[in-house]
């Protein structure tokens, strides 16, 4: 499944809430926050399968930067969660369903995020910037 926003507007201090249904035999889901498809300041990615761990990663011009590796992965196949991501100065903030924090370096310097991308083995129920 695959769910692409564009023109979204996610200044610094600004916090995106996604909700949804990981789905029965996930291998992986992402979460991308950036410019576009080839230019993504947060790159979200847990993962399932062989690697069991969640990846953040970023990408500029389709080249991506070094993985970060987080081998907590709360997220569990089939279950409803709740995922919040806060944009500040200079980092990106993820709350996880289990109310742990992942925070991940804004490296690419964009100022207003302005595409989202929902991919993979996650179906997408809710969406809100506040």
């Amino acid at each position: 499944m695959e769910c692409e926003l564009k023109n979204i507007v996610l200044r610094p201090g600004d916090q995106l809430k996604i909700q949804g249904k990981v789905l029965s035999d996930p291998e992986r889901f992402q979460i991308d926050l950036g410019a576009d498809k080839d230019n993504l300041s947060l790159h979200f990615n847990p993962r399932f399968k062989d690697d069991v761990a969640i990846v953040c990663n970023s990408k500029h011009e389709s080249v991506w930067g070094d993985e970060e590796r987080h081998t907590n992965n709360p997220f569990q196949p089939g279950t409803t969660v709740t995922l919040k991501v806060k944009m500040t100065g200079n980092l990106f903030e993820v709350e996880l369903p289990n109310g742990e924090e992942i925070q991940f370096p804004k490296r690419e310097g964009l100022d207003v995020i302005s595409y989202v991308r929902v991919k993979g083995d996650f179906k997408l129920t809710s969406f809100k910037i506040y």
